[in-house]
C-alpha cells in the first residue's frame, strides 16, 4: 500500500493556521496597494470559460502552482487522476503538488495539504474531498483567491468549490438501461438492483439506481430514493425494447466486490430466475458475476459503471455483460487546466449548461453490442481506461 507523501514542493515548516492566514493577510493588502483590479474572462462551454464567482482572480507573470489532493494513492481510479494531471501539468510548465489522504476518508492530511498550498501561495487546488471536513479549508482557499476544483463528485454544498469536473451519472446508469432493454428484445426482465447503500442516501447512489431505471423504461416512484419504484409492470426502453418486469431483489453491496457476491447469493436464494443484474460499480458486478457463476447460471444481463481497466477481462468472459466508463484522468487534466487558465487569463471555468458541474463524459463499453445501442468494445475500453 502506498503512503500519503507529497511531491513537487518541499514541505512547508509546520506553522499554527492562524499565523499563515495573519501574514498571507498582510501580504494580500500590500499588494492590493501596488496592483490594479484583474482581468476576466467570458462564459465557455469548454471547462475553461467564465461563469464561477470566487477563486483566484490575479494573472500569473510566473510559473503556476496548482495542488492536486486525491482521496488516496491506492486505487486505480485516483492513480488515473494523477497520471493525467502529471501530464498536462508538464505540458503547461505548472508545478503540480500531488498529495493523499492515506486512505479513503482521512480529512486530516487533506486539511493539512490545503493549508500548505493556501500557505504556498497556489493558484489553485485541485481535490477529491475525503468528506465535509475539508469545506472550512476550502473556503479559507477561496477567501485567499485560490481556486478549487473538484473532480468526481460535487461538494456539499456545490459552492464549497468554484467548479466541478465530474461524471454525470444518471446518464451512466441510463446507457445500460437503454442497452438492456434493448438487448432483452421484449422477454420478461427478472431484475436484481444492487445497490450502494439502504441506510443512507448518496447521489451518486440514487443518480445510477435512478437512470438504470429511466433507461429501461421503468418509473424510480421517488426521485430522492431508491426502491421506491413499482416492483412490477411494463418497461419500454428508450432506445427499443419493451415487456413485463418485476424487481426481485434490492440489496447493498458498499460497492465491493464482496458486497456483490454476498447480495447476489441473497437474491438468488429468493428468486433464481433472475435474468437482469443492475450493479453500482464495476468491482460489486464483479461480485455478482461470481456468484452467478458458482450458482451455474447462464444468459445473465450483469450491467455496471466504471470503465476501469480491471473489468476488461470480466467483460470479455461475459461475466459483466456492459459498463458505462467514466474518465478521471480527463477530469483531473481539465483542472490543471482550468488553474492555468485563470492563472495566465483570468478566464474562469464555467459548468456544463444546465447542471452544476462540468460533465466530463461517460460511454458503453460491450462486447456484446446490440443494434441501435452505440458502444465500444473492450479494445477501445483499454485505451482509456484508468491505467496505474
Amino acid at each position: 500500500m502506498r503512503h500519503h507523501i507529497t511531491r513537487g514542493t518541499r514541505k512547508p515548516v509546520a506553522v499554527p493556521r492562524w499565523a499563515r492566514y495573519a501574514v498571507l493577510a498582510a501580504a494580500a493588502v500590500m499588494l492590493a496597494a501596488c496592483s490594479g483590479n484583474a482581468a476576466t474572462g467570458s462564459g465557455s462551454n469548454s471547462g475553461s470559460g467564465g461563469g464561477s464567482n470566487g477563486g483566484s482572480t490575479a494573472k500569473a507573470s510566473g510559473p503556476v502552482q496548482v495542488a492536486l489532493i486525491l482521496k488516496d494513492f491506492t486505487n486505480p481510479y485516483f492513480i488515473s487522476m494523477e497520471n493525467s494531471a502529471k501530464a498536462d501539468a508538464s505540458k503547461l510548465g505548472v508545478k503540480l503538488s500531488v498529495s493523499a489522504g492515506s486512505t479513503d476518508g482521512d480529512t486530516t492530511t487533506q486539511i493539512q495539504a490545503i493549508d500548505n498550498a493556501i500557505a504556498a501561495g497556489y493558484a489553485g487546488i485541485i481535490i477529491t474531498p475525503n468528506g465535509n471536513a475539508v469545506n472550512p479549508a476550502l473556503d479559507q482557499a477561496k477567501s485567499h483567491h485560490l481556486l478549487v476544483i473538484a473532480l468526481d463528485t460535487v461538494p456539499t454544498p456545490p459552492s464549497t468549490a468554484d467548479l466541478t469536473y465530474a461524471t454525470d451519472n444518471f446518464e451512466a446508469g441510463q446507457l445500460i438501461g437503454q442497452y438492456t432493454a434493448k438487448r432483452l428484445a421484449g422477454k420478461p426482465a427478472d431484475i436484481a438492483m444492487l445497490d450502494l447503500f439502504n441506510n443512507q442516501v448518496v447521489s451518486v447512489d440514487t443518480s445510477r439506481d435512478h437512470g438504470f431505471l429511466t433507461g429501461m423504461g421503468i418509473p424510480v416512484g421517488n426521485q430522492g430514493l431508491n426502491g421506491q419504484e413499482p416492483t412490477s409492470g411494463h418497461y419500454k426502453g428508450q432506445m427499443g425494447g419493451s415487456g413485463t418486469y418485476k424487481i426481485a431483489c434490492q440489496l447493498p453491496t458498499q460497492g465491493a466486490v464482496p458486497g456483490g457476491q454476498t447480495a447476489m447469493e441473497q437474491c438468488l436464494s429468493k428468486d433464481p430466475n433472475i435474468n437482469v443484474v443492475y450493479a453500482i460499480n464495476e468491482p460489486a458486478a464483479e461480485g455478482a458475476g461470481a456468484a452467478l457463476k458458482a450458482a451455474h447460471k447462464t444468459g445473465v444481463i450483469v450491467a455496471a459503471i466504471d470503465g476501469g481497466c480491471a473489468v476488461i477481462p470480466y467483460l470479455q468472459s461475459g461475466e459483466v455483460t456492459a459498463t458505462s466508463g467514466q474518465f478521471p484522468g480527463k477530469m483531473a487534466a481539465l483542472g490543471v487546466s482550468a488553474v492555468y487558465t485563470l492563472a495566465k487569463t483570468g478566464k474562469k471555468p464555467a459548468a456544463t449548461p444546465g447542471l452544476g458541474y462540468f460533465n466530463t463524459g461517460t460511454q458503453l463499453f460491450t462486447d456484446s453490442p446490440v443494434t441501435g445501442v452505440p458502444s465500444g468494445s473492450t479494445s477501445q475500453l483499454s485505451g482509456v481506461c484508468w491505467k496505474a
